[in-house]
């Protein structure tokens, strides 16, 4: 064995039994990662993935309700300058109509992802938290809605949502300032704080193969969301967008976003780590490589087949055109096929304690 492999594997068993490296090793991991341990890290977190949770992977209807966003993010499809977008705004009574689809198909939490669409004000998101808690009390409520001010995020907390998904992208300030034009980085990160504050369930994330993002990167990256601590963490790749500035780059890789799902599991044993639809739209087998890789959360999309590819934030995007009840399905099959159950309860993170 050469001395690189002995120091990889030693890298490699301390992130397994201590969760934790320094800035160095991690480096050292990522600059040095072969086929082998790619392998290693893998099997690593999935073994402690099933440790905690055992074969179940939680399900969560996800609810696209506007494709209006007042941000600049140069990769992201549906930034306010594109001019080329079919916008739309989901009312009450639609986005209850997809709950009570989701309901009926089993679904114990609601995702309610949108751009930044000033049209949703507080109120309104206040009576459509209030509305779904109304009728599905059982159900847990995700908002993935952006930054707020901390009065506003007291707000939807208090008027029942128990989650709340907020990717900070990159802990890189020189990248996100470069691609998030008129964002302020440290408003991001103080956003994440405040929800942990408030009580929230907390989502981060970042995205893998951003132009420009290097190993040093991804090492603030794993480094902050060890700090935050968050209950939920969204990793998946870059996907350039046709209407973007970004349109020409190439894509994160499906290996590159794989080792760091493991990664991130290995770090942070109990979290709820989703394999998202962008795994499964850059590798047909995406999604079911990150189950294998510590992953344990899918977000089958309950939004209108009628607006679903408009809800564009890259290209490529999978699962447009399908049913409510065959994207359930399909992804059912999916985590069956992968060695995995479906778990349809609320999917809270182990160590929550509730309200």
């Amino acid at each position: 064995m050469s001395s690189k492999i002995k120091t990889l594997k030693q890298i490699t068993n301390k992130l397994y039994y201590q969760n934790n490296l320094d800035s160095k090793e991690l480096l050292y991991l990522l600059n040095n990662i072969n086929t082998e341990i790619k392998q290693d890290i893998i099997e690593k977190s999935n073994k402690t993935k099933i440790n905690i949770y055992g074969n179940k992977i939680f399900m969560r209807g996800l609810i696209e309700f506007t494709n209006y966003c007042k941000k600049s993010c140069e990769y992201c499809g549906i930034r306010a300058q594109n001019k080329n977008i079919d916008r739309y705004r989901l009312s009450l009574d639609q986005i209850l109509s997809c709950c009570e689809e989701g309901n009926k198909l089993g679904f114990k939490t609601f995702v309610l992802q949108g751009g930044e669409d000033s049209y949703y004000t507080d109120d309104k998101i206040v009576e459509i938290i209030q509305t779904i808690k109304k009728n599905y009390s059982d159900s847990a409520i995700t908002l993935s809605i952006g930054e707020k001010s901390y009065d506003s995020y007291k707000n939807f907390f208090d008027a029942g949502a128990d989650r709340y998904l907020l990717r900070h992208e990159t802990a890189s300030k020189e990248l996100y300032d470069k691609f998030h034009k008129n964002s302020s980085f440290e408003s991001r990160i103080k956003c994440l704080w405040n929800l942990k504050k408030i009580g929230f369930q907390v989502g981060a994330g970042f995205m893998i193969g951003l132009p420009g993002q290097s190993n040093e990167d991804l090492v603030k990256d794993v480094m902050f969301i060890k700090e935050l601590q968050p209950h939920m963490v969204g990793i998946g790749p870059f996907i350039p967008h046709k209407d973007t500035s970004l349109r020409n780059n190439n894509s994160g890789t499906i290996d590159k976003t794989i080792i760091m799902l493991a990664i991130i599991r290995l770090f942070l044993p109990k979290v709820l780590l989703p394999a998202t639809t962008a795994l499964g739209s850059i590798d047909p087998l995406g999604r079911e490589k990150g189950l294998q890789a510590g992953a344990n959360v899918v977000m089958p999309n309950l939004s209108p087949t009628v607006v679903r590819d408009k809800y564009a934030l890259y290209d490529g995007k999978i699962c447009t055109g399908d049913e409510a009840a065959k994207c359930r399905t399909c992804i059912e099959d999916k985590i069956n096929k992968a060695g995995f159950t479906i778990d349809m309860s609320r999917g809270d993170h182990i160590s929550w304690k509730g309200r």
